[in-house]
């Protein structure tokens, strides 16, 4: 007679599973932040006005001696010399001269209903 345990040391092992191909998944975490150092101050630009960037010949040199004459200049007068549409006109006058180049426009409308534009020289 066989033993108990006898029958268990001959008794043969069952095959192993399938090991995973990829490891372990993570949590989705953000990565921890660094500690925040010093922030670089730019250094501020004059407005473009002062700087004169428009260059000889171009629409933006064209508008600006337009609008510095005085009476300044109608907004027909400026899309005629210029070729744009009203709705670009304006967003240039707003945008590029208010905004990015610093210069105040002063707009009027005659009692013709002629809207007119102009800038201090």
């Amino acid at each position: 007679m066989i033993s108990t345990t006898e029958q268990t040391e001959m008794a043969p092992q069952p095959k192993a599973t399938k090991k995973a191909s990829a490891g372990a998944r993570r949590a989705n975490i953000a990565p921890a932040k660094g500690k925040a150092g010093k922030k670089a101050i730019p250094k501020k630009k004059a407005p473009r006005s002062a700087r004169n960037d428009a260059r000889e010949g171009s629409k933006t040199a064209t508008i600006l001696d337009m609008l510095k004459r005085p009476g300044g200049a109608t907004a027909k007068e400026l899309l005629k010399a210029t070729g744009w549409q009203p709705h670009s006109l304006r967003g240039f006058i707003s945008g590029t001269l208010g905004k990015k180049m610093g210069l105040t426009v002063a707009s009027t409308k005659g009692e013709d209903g002629e809207r007119s534009y102009s800038v201090k020289a």
